[in-house]
Formats: C-alpha cells, sequence, structure tokens
C-alpha cells in the first residue's frame, strides 16, 4: 500500500513537470470528469493536494496576469459543484483572494439567484467576502433549510455583522411581525422547513448568539421582552398554581422581571385580572405608577378602599404563619442576638479568628439569586459560617466591592482557601461541589479550592447511606406543603422537622435582607452541625458505618463530574430549557446490580431508551404517547421504579419521587448511548446472558417480542450491545 501511494505521487509529479500549464492542465481534468465530486479522498482529491505541494516547491511554475485571471474564471465555475475539502487548496492554487473582488462578489450573486444558497454562503466564507454582502439576504433562506451553525459561521469573526443579524432577528420576534412575509418568498425552496422558523426557534437561537459572541441583550429588546414574559408567567404558575413560592419573593421578582417597562407592566395587569382578586392588582397599579388609562375601571376604583384593610389582613396572617413555622418547621436554637451579618472586614476579623481555630466545626453554605434560565453562572451572594454558639453571614458583594477599593483583593479569597485546606478544621456542607463551582465563578482567585480541600464532610454523601424511613403523614398533617427533599429530608429524618425552604428562591442580592432571609440562611448552615453531631453520636440508627467521624473527616469533597450539575437554586426558565444539567451525584458509586434488579419507567420521548434497555433484561415499563409525564411518578412509587425523563419533565417528576429516583437523561443522544448513560449511573453490570432474558421463546426459535421493530432492530441491538460493555465499565 505505501508503494502505491509512493509511487502515485512520483508518477503525478512527474506528470506535473511534464506539462507546460499545470494549473490549466488541472483544470480540464476536473472539467471532463466527475470523480471529484463525490464525499472523501478520491483521485481528483489526492491529485489537486498533490499539486498544492508541488506548487510551493516550484513556484516558477504559477501564472499571474491574463493567463490566471482565465484560469480563475474557469475554477469559480468548480467550485460550486465541488466537495468541501477541495475548496480550499483549489483557492489556494489559484490565487483566489487576490481576484477582483467585485468579480467574486457577483459569481457569489450568481449562485444565490440560481437558489444554491448554500454554495453562496460556503464560497463567501472561505473568501472572506462577507463585509460586502447583505446579512439578511444571505441568512435568511439558510434559516429557512435549519442550516443554522453556517449562519454562524458566516457571521462569526465580523462583530459588526453579528450586532445586525441579531437585529434582524429581534425585528422578526417583533409582536405583530407575520413571519409569513419573509418565509412567502420563499416557498419552493429546496429543504424548506416552515415548521422550524417559528418565534420559538428565534428566540432560542438569538440567546445562543447573544452567549456565543457574548454580545449586548439591549440588541434585542423584542426577545429579551418576550423572554421576561415567560419568567412572568412561569412567577405565577409558581405563585398561585404550584404554591411554592411566598409573596415577598414573589413579589421581588415581579418587581425585578417587569422593571419600568410599559409592555411589560400592562402584560402585568392581565395576569393580576386572571390569577388574583382587585385588590392585588390595584395595589401593584399604585406600585408600577400606572397611568389611569391603562388600567380597568374597577381596578382603579379600588386603589383607594384597600391600603387599611390590607394592612389588618397581612398582620393576622403574618402571626399565624410564624406560629405554625414553628410547630412544623426546623427551628434555629441560638438566639437571634447570635446571628451576625457581616458586611464590614473590620466586622470579619472577630469571625476569621473564631472559624480558623484548630479543632473547630463550621456549618457551611452558600445562596445566590436563582437564575430563571438567563444567560451566565451564578454569583454568591451570602456565605453563611455556623459554629456550635453563633453564626457569621458574609455579604460576600459589598465585602468583594471593599476589597476592590482598598486594593486587597486576596484577603477575602485568601480566607476562604485558608478555610478550606486546613485539615484540622472539619467544614460541613451539603452539595459542596456545587457551592465551591459558584463560589469559583464569583471570585477566579478560587477555582482552585474544590483541589486544595482538606477535611470536608460532605453530608448530601452521607445522605444517599442514612437508612431512616420517613414518617408517614396525612394531607391534613402536612397542609399544602410540597413533599420535603434534599438538605430538608435530611433534617427531618435525623432532627424531626424539615427546613422550611420557602426563602430558597429569594433575591439574594437585594439589600437590605429581609428578617426571613437571614433566619433561613442561618438556619441552612447551622442545621448541618446538628446532623453531624446526632449522626456521630448514634450513626448505627441510621444504617452508617460505627466509625462515621474517622471514615469521613478530612477527605476531600466530590469533585464536580465535567458534566454541568444543576445548582440548588437553578430553575427552568420559562420556555421549559433547562439552565444547567444533571443532578448531583455521590461520591461512592452504588454497589453493583444487574438488569433483572433493576426497574425502571420511562417517559413517553424516551421509547427507543425503553426497548433498548429492555433487550438488555431490564424491567421496563414506558408510558404511551397520550400519557401525561405525571403518570410516571404514580407508576415509579407504586411498583418502586426508577424515572428516566428528559427536559422539562425531570423538575416535575423528581420532586414527586425520593432523592435519587428520578434520572434526567440526554435527549439529543442515540439510544445506546442513553442506555449507558443510565446503566453506568446505576451501576448495572449486564451479562450476556441477560440480552434477550426478558423475549419470549416460540417452537420456531426466538420470537422478539420486547416491543422490537422486526428483525433489523434485533440485529442492530445485537450488534451494538458487544461495544456497551467495555463503555460501562469505563
Amino acid at each position: 500500500m505505501w508503494f502505491c501511494v509512493s509511487q502515485f505521487k512520483e508518477e503525478a509529479r512527474r506528470g506535473f513537470a511534464g506539462l507546460e500549464e499545470p494549473l490549466a492542465g488541472l483544470l480540464a481534468m476536473l472539467e471532463g470528469s466527475g470523480d471529484w465530486k463525490g464525499k472523501g479522498h478520491s483521485l481528483g482529491y489526492c491529485i489537486v493536494t498533490e499539486l498544492q505541494l508541488w506548487m510551493k516547491e516550484h513556484p516558477a511554475a504559477q501564472q499571474s496576469g491574463i493567463t490566471l485571471k482565465k484560469l480563475q474564471a474557469r475554477v469559480l465555475s468548480i467550485l460550486a459543484q465541488c466537495p468541501a475539502n477541495l475548496l480550499d487548496p483549489l483557492i489556494s492554487i489559484y490565487q483566489l483572494h487576490t481576484a477582483d473582488r467585485n468579480y467574486l462578489l457577483g459569481h457569489v450573486s450568481h449562485l444565490y439567484h440560481r437558489g444554491d444558497y448554500k454554495e453562496a454562503a460556503v464560497l463567501s466564507i472561505k473568501l472572506k467576502l462577507q463585509p460586502d454582502q447583505d446579512v439578511e439576504k444571505m441568512c435568511t433562506p439558510l434559516l429557512l433549510q435549519d442550516k443554522t451553525n453556517l449562519v454562524e459561521d458566516y457571521v462569526g469573526d465580523y462583530p459588526e455583522l453579528q450586532s445586525k443579524l441579531l437585529q434582524i432577528l429581534d425585528t422578526w420576534c417583533e409582536p405583530g411581525f407575520n413571519i409569513r412575509d419573509i418565509t412567502s418568498q420563499y416557498q419552493g425552496l429546496s429543504g424548506y422547513k416552515p415548521e422550524k422558523f417559528n418565534r420559538k426557534m428565534l428566540s432560542k437561537l438569538v440567546f445562543r448568539l447573544l452567549d456565543r459572541f457574548n454580545a449586548d441583550p439591549a440588541l434585542c429588546p423584542n426577545v429579551v421582552n418576550q423572554r421576561h414574559l415567560r419568567t412572568l408567567n412561569y412567577l405565577f404558575y409558581k405563585r398561585f398554581v404550584e404554591k411554592t413560592m411566598t409573596q415577598e419573593n414573589w413579589t421581588d421578582h415581579v418587581q425585578s422581571t417587569v422593571g419600568e417597562n410599559r409592555w411589560l407592566q400592562g402584560h402585568l395587569m392581565q395576569l393580576l385580572m386572571r390569577y388574583c382578586d382587585l385588590k392585588t392588582a390595584a395595589r401593584w397599579a399604585q406600585r408600577c405608577n400606572l397611568p389611569k388609562e391603562m388600567l380597568p375601571y374597577r381596578v382603579a376604583e379600588e386603589l383607594q378602599k384597600l391600603q387599611e384593610r390590607e394592612r389588618v389582613e397581612e398582620a393576622t396572617k403574618a402571626d399565624h404563619h410564624e406560629e405554625r413555622k414553628k410547630e412544623d418547621y426546623y427551628q434555629l436554637p441560638i438566639p437571634r442576638a447570635n446571628i451576625h451579618f457581616l458586611q464590614t472586614w473590620e466586622e470579619t476579623q472577630r469571625c476569621w479568628e473564631k472559624v480558623l481555630r484548630p479543632g473547630q466545626v463550621v456549618g457551611i453554605d452558600m445562596e445566590w439569586k436563582p437564575s430563571f434560565g438567563m444567560v451566565g453562572k451564578p454569583r454568591v451572594s451570602l456565605l453563611q459560617l455556623a459554629l456550635h454558639d453563633e453564626v457569621f453571614l458574609l455579604d460576600l458583594p459589598r465585602l468583594l466591592e471593599q476589597a476592590v477599593m482598598e486594593a486587597e483583593k486576596e484577603k477575602l479569597p485568601h480566607f476562604i482557601q485558608r478555610l478550606y485546606s486546613d485539615a484540622a478544621i472539619t467544614k460541613l456542607g451539603y452539595g459542596m461541589s456545587g457551592d465551591l463551582s459558584s463560589l469559583a465563578a464569583t471570585w477566579s482567585a478560587l477555582k482552585d479550592t474544590d483541589k486544595q480541600a482538606q477535611g470536608v464532610v460532605d453530608l448530601l454523601t452521607i445522605d444517599k447511606q442514612v437508612d431512616v424511613v420517613s414518617p408517614e403523614q396525612s394531607d391534613e398533617d402536612r397542609g399544602c406543603r410540597q413533599p420535603e427533599k434534599g438538605l430538608s429530608l435530611l433534617v427531618q429524618h435525623v432532627l424531626g422537622k424539615p427546613l422550611d425552604k420557602t426563602e430558597q428562591l429569594s433575591n439574594w442580592e437585594k439589600r437590605p435582607l429581609r428578617e426571613e432571609q437571614i433566619l433561613y440562611a442561618a438556619s441552612d448552615a447551622y442545621c448541618l452541625l446538628e446532623i453531624y453531631e446526632k449522626l456521630c453520636k448514634d450513626p448505627e440508627s441510621f444504617g452508617l458505618s460505627s466509625d462515621l467521624t474517622g471514615s469521613l473527616v478530612g477527605k476531600p469533597s466530590m469533585k464536580p463530574r465535567a458534566k454541568k450539575q444543576l445548582n440548588k437554586q437553578e430553575v427552568l426558565s420559562p420556555s421549559g430549557q433547562q439552565c444547567e444539567g444533571h443532578q448531583k451525584e455521590t461520591s461512592c458509586p452504588a454497589a453493583p446490580i444487574s438488569p433483572k434488579e433493576f426497574s425502571v419507567v420511562c417517559d413517553n420521548m424516551l421509547q427507543g431508551l425503553g426497548r433498548y434497555l429492555r433487550c438488555l433484561g431490564v424491567d421496563v415499563q414506558m408510558l404511551e404517547n397520550e400519557d401525561d409525564h405525571r403518570k410516571a411518578a404514580e407508576i415509579a412509587r407504586q411498583e418502586g421504579r426508577v424515572i428516566l425523563t428528559s427536559g422539562l419533565p425531570y423538575q416535575t417528576l423528581r420532586s414527586q419521587v425520593a432523592e435519587g429516583r428520578c434520572f434526567s437523561v440526554n435527549s439529543s443522544e442515540k439510544a445506546k448511548e442513553q442506555a449507558v448513560q443510565v446503566l453506568k449511573h446505576f451501576n448495572v453490570q449486564v451479562s450476556l446472558s441477560d440480552i434477550f432474558s426478558r423475549c419470549q421463546v416460540g417452537r420456531g426459535g426466538l420470537e422478539l417480542r420486547c416491543s422490537l421493530a422486526g428483525s433489523r432492530t434485533a440485529a442492530w441491538v445485537l450488534r451494538s450491545v458487544c461495544c456497551l460493555a467495555p463503555k460501562i465499565s469505563a
């Protein structure tokens, strides 16, 4: 083989040397043969690339002047037909970058008007013609053909074109704009996909481009307003349908979302009239200072009558709520005076002195403003450090601002790094890897803190081992509360009462913090101390090793996986996109199990995965296409199955089952890769005897009745299963 390749090269070079005009000879060959039009390394491709190398070694063979121009005109007609791997060699050989720019633009325009939109765009990119072209004209047919990647490449190196494209896309998302005015011009377009050309798709594309190009969101007011409107609808859903957000938090977020935007304020009034009473609508009208002409008559009439009555009602409700909280939820065992909110470096000195004492045990937690699907990582707003007799709440934004002003940027990171790296100090956390990731995003100097951590105990890891059955509660006992989960559930198991998580979705960047926020933040950190103390005193009663302290203290915290993990306060965007990745995982893998011991229920968008797992011997139940996603939770609870789902339903379903009993699959991957992901996560070990073990055997041999789509699918499973085992064990 090597002899053939070397012989070919030698013959090709002899041929080039023997031609009076090798460039013209190459064109004659390409024009007279169709071999080079196919994909891959055709004979034509090998000759072209070999000539490119030969020309570099023999610059005297290069053409110029009129002769070169004629050759360039001929090669342009070939470029529109040739595969991508021939473009760069031909452009180099015939020096097309030196050709007359107007001539090149004219040729690209000819391709465009002929309907060869992709070819026109690719050639424009290769010849860097974009600054002299109409970005809307070039990109519109590509978007209609669902070639968004090519559109991104087209504007990729030109910030001005990026801005123009974003403004054009935003104009198409303007309320009242008829997208058909655009699509109607391209009805006969090859590969036309009008179903993908809609406001939802355009909105997703705009936000992806804003993120990729780091562009100013102000370029796209319509899309941003639509995103804020979806956030507004989501907030109403959380407050009035799910009832999982307090009035104070809901008010903060609505106010932050709407701001002084009259368009959003108008939609706010419509939502208030739909979900609330006249009093609430009137109160918001007053807060937004809306003109009377924007208000319904009855709302305007209610404005003057409402204020006094609401004050009385709110006072009564607040008293009752506080009493119920004391009965139902975990309460801080230390006085309010022992909770210190620190905003200056001077105030933190006593905190450092106490926290950094050898032998100290410190409960650590962090809070940040929920992202609601907006671009960017969360920045920590509050760092809580709990000791046995007091809690310190560090106002990180204020402390960071002071450090920058005083040119002492390293003070705070130095303290935090000392705390985490000191093996003599026991640090307690819950989901510590996610907290450290957010801390690194807040201050780059802390990016390696997780690698240096010593003496840490992540109670999330212990939580997976705690063997306690949750006490049954009637609906009357729980009121309208959602089932407990995460740290709140662990607190309930160990200390008897759950945490009150109603302040979790607070706006933690707003100052001053409300009293409820301060007490919540202190409780979140302090409860870690009490849990740890109780587990260490009597680990056996919780199903833990008797040497709990010795086996955990001093080990570094779990490192986050390569895939993104869902931060504790990041929620779904109103459009249903997940803002971050999968749930947190334990540092210790689960004990291996066989497929026969593993039972799942697959959501209706994962039927391919379900059929694949069933062929491997897993006990699979699948929802029908018309089934509601919530049916998966009912089946999981009744039959003890793990839920496999993807996208938006994951957030809803995981709150309805126990921790770790709902898994989010990457919907963009094929069924085989999804199966690898599931089996590896739950440590399911597949053997050859498991394959098709859930299929029936008939007289004529093996009948594949595992919902396979015929013999072709069976063969596919058999082939792919051969490479599945090494992937799972990797």
